[in-house]
This record gives structure tokens, C-alpha cells and sequence, in this order.
């Protein structure tokens, strides 16, 4: 059986198609802008349609598609009458309209209840109940049109079956998902004026919905969940880390850790019934890439690893923070900015870059302290994956076990595995995970690197303060 997973970013999908060992078949890219003005940012949902188009026609190019299933990010909004066709352009996730919004609810509900209620700690614009209120508020007309609401994932499955269905994971982040009880939460849907008839039936990951010329039809996973399981990260004592512009760390749990007031860490139905943790800084390898095109142009990460590596434990005395776009956990601080300290007339080009893989190092561990939750074994993707200094590095600073992936295209691994269980070709997706192919294991080699971390924690606890 031949499975395809697409993944749906925010401005490119992909579509891999494996065969039912899950090696890969074929594989398809296309490129896509979306329209921003301000904190709005909106797309036409019929692009959305054609994209997927595009992409199984790609594929089905090389092989026939047995059954496929789609990841998308969570919030992207899409509203539409009672036959399905849209009444605006979509309300991308990156959209920031409804800040008024956000903080109407925040007032009405309070951010402990929301949080133990949903698991997300913060209320933001970017949340579809925000969004919603927003159109209700401002777009009257488009709200009384109004009688379908879906996100990206149930849009494009209704366009491929016609079934007005959701699965679980991608409400998570909605604001009007009980992360307990795993249905819609109706006090919330009270409050911003959403009929339960307005949202599409829950169902869980991996689950037959119907066909598409012949084609099976599976629930998928929100974008994260689905690319934890394309890396294995199913069940607890791993957890993934994404090192790619940003920092991401997906950590697997069996329930939602007590609400705290400073912290901003959330919780997410995971495809299984269980939770995941989400951290994420918006600075990692986007500080090597900013120092890379400032001062070094000519060069190659590569040739930026060969440098680092003449550099000593510690970059003899310099430490980076990397905050290039604010910090985000475990300290909140959008006020945060980068900095370079310790330096003397001896430091070069070697010190800072190695400084900032350092930094990034650091953050990994910080950020897993402050989850709280043991792990040994780290899953390790994105750009950074690439590098063994910093592998090596992290492996150190963490004292855990790294490991990458020969398949680096996680997220549509993640969605052919759902496809392949709901279509009956693997039993479990545990099943199917012990498949999954490792490639380099990185293990700590005693380099100390306690002074590096006492420096990091030293400054940020200076430099690092919210205005």
C-alpha cells in the first residue's frame, strides 16, 4: 500500500508518498504567499484546494495513491455557508487582528481557567475563538452567512470527501477544546456566539473519513504532532527537538501539569488520547544564519563548523545571548535582544560563532529544565541536525542521548503513518514507528561544559529583563 503524507506549512506544502515499509516513493514542493497587510494576514481557501491538487497530481505522477492524510498548522480559519463555500478569505494563523478580542476573553474567563480547561496558557489573537469574535464583532454580514466553520485540515478534507469532520489535535489551540473531556467546550462557545452545529464532528487521528477517486482518506495531526511521530516520538522519555530558524521541543506527557502563573508553556491533546508539551524560542539557528550573512557571507555553515571547532569549551570567555526576536520560555520577554559578553582584544570570528552554538545549547537545556520532565533520548531535526560540533554540544550540555533521522521530512512521515493505520496497513502507530530509520547517534563525551551554563544563566539574568 502506498501512502502519502502532506504536510501544509504556512507558505509550502509537501507531499511524500512512502510505500508501506515507509521507504520514500516520490515527492512534490510547491511554494505559496500569503497575503499580509499589518496583522493581517488571509489567503483564498480555493488556494488551499488547488495546492493539494497540484500535489497529488505530482506524485500520482510516479505511483498510485492508496490513502493519504494531511498535517496543517492549527489555527488558520475558514468560514463558509451551509454548502461549504467560503464567505471571506482565510484568517491565516499568523493573523493578529483580534487582540481586543483576546483580551475581552482573557477578562471574561481568566487565563488559570482557560488553561485548565484547554491547556493553553496564553490568550492570543492567533486563536480561532479570538478570531471569531472578531468577525462577529467587526463582520456582521460575514458572520450571518456564516454556518460552517473549519480549520485548514477539516477544510480540505471536506473538499476531498465532503464530510464535515475534525480531528482533535488540531482543536487543541482553538480556545473551545476541552483538553479533558476531549469534546468542544460549551461555555466557551457561549461566550463568542458559536453554534456546536457550526463546527465539524470530532474524531480521532488515524481515522477513516472517506474517499477521493479511489483514493482512502485518513485524519492526520496537527503540524507538530505529526512530525513527532514521523521521528518516533510517541511515548514518553524522548522528546523532539527542532533546530531549524526557531527552536522547537516536543515532549510527550500523560496529563496537564498544574497551571503556574509565569508560566507559558502549552498543552496538547496528542493524537493518542494523551498530552504534549510545546516550547519554543523564536531565535536558534536563525543567530548562526544572522551572523553568517552580517560578517562572514562568503562562508559555509560548514566552514563556520570548522571554525567553532578551533575554538575551546566555553569560546574562552565569551557568552551570547540569543534573544535576535525577544525571548519567549522559560523566561517571557519580547523586550529581550541579543548580546555578545566577556569579549577581550584576543576573541576573533571563531569565539562568536562558536559562542552562539553554544548559546542555542543552552537554551535547549534550559528550556528542558524548565518542562520538568526527564527524557533520554533527544530526536533532533531541522538544519541544526546537520551539524555534529553541535550535536556533540548538546549531547554534553544536556547529558542526554542525540539522534537524527534519515528521513528529514517528518511532519508528512507523521501523516502517512496516520494514513497507513486508518487505512488498515499498520496496526498501531506504534507498529509502524518501530520502522522508522535512525541515522546518527551522538552521546556525551564529558566535555564540561558547567561553566559555559553558569555564564548563560549569569547574564540572562541580567541582560535578560522584561522593561
Amino acid at each position: 500500500m502506498n501512502l502519502l503524507g502532506i504536510d501544509f506549512g504556512t507558505t509550502s506544502v509537501k507531499a511524500v508518498l512512502f510505500d508501506e515499509k515507509l521507504r520514500e516513493l516520490a515527492s512534490s514542493t510547491e511554494d505559496y504567499t500569503v497575503k499580509t497587510s499589518g496583522n493581517i494576514v488571509e489567503l483564498e481557501p480555493l488556494k488551499y484546494w488547488s495546492l493539494l491538487k497540484n500535489a497529488l497530481a505530482n506524485v500520482e505522477k510516479t505511483a498510485k495513491v492508496d490513502a493519504l492524510a494531511i498535517d496543517t498548522q492549527c489555527e488558520t480559519l475558514i468560514l463558509t455557508d451551509e454548502n461549504g463555500e467560503p464567505v471571506r478569505d482565510a484568517i491565516v494563523w499568523l493573523d493578529n487582528r483580534a487582540e481586543e478580542e483576546a483580551r475581552i476573553i482573557e477578562e471574561h474567563f481568566g487565563r488559570k481557567k482557560v488553561y485548565e480547561v484547554t491547556g493553553q496558557p496564553e490568550i492570543t489573537a492567533t486563536w480561532p475563538a479570538s478570531k471569531l469574535l472578531w468577525v462577529r464583532r467587526n463582520e456582521p454580514e460575514i458572520w450571518a452567512k456564516t454556518k460552517k466553520i473549519f480549520l485548514l485540515e477539516d477544510y480540505l478534507l471536506y473538499k476531498l470527501t465532503g464530510e464535515f469532520v475534525t480531528e482533535k489535535t488540531l482543536q487543541s489551540s482553538t480556545i473551545y477544546f476541552d483538553i479533558n473531556t476531549s469534546e468542544y467546550w460549551d461555555e466557551m462557545l457561549g461566550f463568542i456566539g458559536v453554534e456546536k452545529d457550526m463546527l465539524p464532528a470530532l474524531m480521532d487521528s488515524g481515522k477513516y473519513v472517506g474517499e477521493y477517486n479511489g483514493i482512502k482518506v485518513i485524519t492526520s495531526a496537527m503540524d507538530q504532532v505529526a512530525g513527532a511521530i514521523g521521528a518516533g516520538v510517541i511515548e514518553k522519555g524522548i522528546c523532539s527537538v527542532m533546530t531549524g530558524t526557531t527552536m522547537a521541543i516536543y515532549l510527550p506527557t500523560d496529563s496537564v501539569p498544574e497551571f503556574k502563573e509565569d508560566s507559558f508553556v502549552p498543552c496538547h491533546y496528542s493524537f493518542d488520547g494523551s498530552y504534549a508539551l510545546l516550547s519554543w524560542s523564536p531565535t536558534a539557528g536563525m543567530a548562526l544564519k544572522w551572523f553568517k550573512e552580517a560578517f562572514l557571507p562568503d562562508v559555509s555553515f560548514k566552514d563556520l563548523d570548522a571554525l567553532a571547532e578551533k575554538v575551546s569549551v566555553g569560546s574562552d570567555g565569551v557568552t551570547f545571548l540569543p534573544y535576535l526576536c525577544g525571548s519567549t520560555m522559560p523566561k517571557y520577554n519580547p523586550d529581550a535582544r541579543g548580546s555578545f559578553t566577556g569579549l577581550t582584544p584576543e576573541h576573533n570570528t571563531a569565539h562568536f560563532v562558536r559562542s552562539i552554538m553554544e548559546s542555542v545549547a543552552c537554551m535547549l537545556k534550559s528550556n528542558l529544565d524548565y518542562l520538568g520532565t526527564d527524557v533520554d533520548e533527544i530526536r533532533v531535526m531541522g538544519g541544526g541536525a546537520k551539524s555534529p560540533l553541535w550535536c556533540n554540544m548538546k549531547a554534553d550540555i544536556t547529558k542526554k542521548r542525540l539522534i537524527t533521522l534519515k528521513n528529514k521530512e517528518t511532519a508528512c512521515l507523521g501523516a502517512a503513518i496516520l494514513a497507513g493505520v486508518g487505512a488498515g496497513e499498520f496496526k498501531s502507530v506504534k507498529e509502524a514507528c518501530a520502522m522508522i530509520e535512525t541515522d546518527k547517534v551522538y552521546t556525551p563525551q564529558g566535555n564540561d561544559y558547567t561553566k559555559v551554563y553558569e555564564n548563560f544563566v549569569k547574564y540572562d539574568s541580567i541582560l535578560n529583563v522584561r522593561k
